[in-house]
């Protein structure tokens, strides 16, 4: 089970659907390539049981994650995922250090953004998807380090983790095209 925190070009839903990212690392699921892949599949898997077994996703909100205990009902905003959800705690889905960031990140969105840690807001888990969890190496100049004129680039490559990135990621990519193909003239 993977959810998807993400906005229709109207931005015209009843509450917002955002995701929250935290960076892991090899420190988290090991060092062999395809470990990332493993990590991300563990994830799913135990989000996918805790959600009952059919697609529903397991949810708690804020102020029962902040505290460690399982919600029990909901407040003013309600689940955006569209298959059905279960209360459960997110401690069981993500690992202790996932739990501690977004723990710790809360408090910090809620003063830049009012109500945005209201305690009923909703956690759905598990998003898994924001970025590859295999890297395409490439060189200084972008280029590929294995397959000769390939620049990987953006989420799929491994060199983004959302719209922005992936944006900016772009742009670099296409700046070294143009330098390397058809160089701006002074």
């Amino acid at each position: 089970l993977c959810v998807n925190g993400m906005s229709y070009h109207a931005r015209a839903g009843k509450n917002a659907n955002a995701a929250l990212v935290v960076s892991v690392g090899p420190e988290d699921f090991g060092t062999d390539p395809l470990d990332g892949i493993a990590f991300q599949r563990q994830l799913e898997k135990t989000a996918f049981s805790l959600g009952g077994g059919d697609y529903q996703a397991p949810v708690q909100l804020w102020g029962d994650f902040a505290e460690g205990r399982v919600s029990t009902k909901l407040g003013r905003v309600n689940p955006t995922y569209p298959r059905g959800w279960q209360f459960r705690a997110l401690d069981d889905v993500l690992p202790e250090t996932v739990c501690g960031m977004l723990r710790r990140a809360m408090p910090q969105f809620g003063r830049k953004i009012r109500g945005y840690d209201a305690a009923d807001t909703v956690f759905t888990g598990v998003e898994t998807r924001t970025s590859s969890p295999v890297r395409i190496t490439r060189g200084e100049d972008l280029y590929s380090l294995n397959v000769r004129g390939l620049i990987p680039c953006g989420e799929g490559a491994g060199y983004a983790g959302g719209i922005m990135s992936a944006a900016v990621d772009g742009i670099r990519v296409a700046e070294a095209i143009m330098a390397r193909y058809a160089p701006v003239e002074e």
